[in-house]
């Protein structure tokens, strides 16, 4: 009997290791955007239109969608994000959506184990949230299904679908001055240099904020790294920033000298800019 079952294994075991691994209809795809200090991750998979009619054919109207084909269409988000006034924790997501002619609801599900759109076991409870958000008809033909991140700042970015002539924007916001601050501190508290105190302070004057803490930077990088063109233009910024216009001449006068020992022209060309605006706010207050 043992020698029949080993005869029988031999005789399949060509048949259970011979699968043919072939090009996917609908192929896999990672898209990773950073936004400020935070990353983004959607990991889907990509169908085709070959000729069919999409929405309220293919993706029926009133009925959740996958998002794409065969597993889940997965977000990972590594920090907190907002979509439309809701909060979505660091982690990940199964994304879902309920498409119509003139509205999509959007699901960010916190189920990601499910095979598709879940069938019967997907469980409106376990989602995170739902939005809102109206379908564009644009002119451009996508023929893959397609998801990209476009409208980037520093603390926001647009999430876009985009398949035959449909595209559906997600506006999401990430609190890029907190984690900011959190990075600052971080750094600050573990031997800082002066390219940190630096960093810290242009950061700072950029964002036109905390002015006096940004000048108590400069001086330390200063202190710490000696005279550089940078170093003083952006204390120059930051004095204007205070209002303190005799102070910021001074500083952008310096920063132009070492520049010019450089062959920096931005640089001179910037701070001389500069020193003209200000020396007519002085001239302005003096009348």
């Amino acid at each position: 009997m043992k020698s029949a079952v080993c005869i029988v294994l031999f005789l399949f075991s060509p048949l259970l290791s011979a699968q043919i691994n072939h090009p996917k209809a609908s192929p896999f795809s990672t898209v990773v955007q950073e936004v400020g200090l935070a990353t983004l991750k959607v990991e889907y998979s990509r169908p085709a239109v070959r000729g069919r009619t999409i929405f309220g054919d293919v993706v029926p109207f009133n009925r959740i969608w996958r998002v794409g084909a065969n597993a889940s269409t997965k977000l990972t988000v590594d920090s907190d994000v907002v979509v439309l006034e809701n909060i979505l924790p660091a982690g990940t997501y199964a994304l879902y959506a309920f498409p119509d002619e003139e509205e999509w609801q959007i699901v960010f599900h916190k189920n990601t184990t499910h095979w598709g759109d879940g069938r019967k076991a997907y469980n409106p409870e376990e989602d995170a949230f739902r939005v809102k958000v109206v379908p564009e008809q644009v002119p451009t033909f996508q023929e893959n299904f397609l998801i990209t991140f476009d409208v980037l700042q520093h603390g926001s970015v647009h999430m876009i679908w985009l398949w035959e002539h449909t595209k559906v924007t997600i506006p999401m916001t990430v609190d890029t001055h907190k984690l900011m601050l959190k990075e600052i501190d971080a750094s600050l508290s573990d031997s800082p240099t002066a390219q940190t105190y630096y960093e810290a302070a242009r950061y700072l004057q950029e964002q036109q904020t905390d002015y006096t803490a940004a000048l108590d930077y400069l001086n330390k990088a200063l202190e710490l790294g000696g005279d550089t063109y940078y170093f003083h233009r952006v204390k120059s910024l930051v004095e204007a920033g205070l209002e303190d216009y005799p102070s910021a001449i001074a500083s952008a006068q310096k920063s132009l000298e070492l520049a010019e020992r450089e062959g920096k022209d931005e640089f001179v060309r910037m701070n001389q800019k500069n020193i003209e605006i200000w020396s007519g706010f002085l001239n302005r207050d003096k009348k």
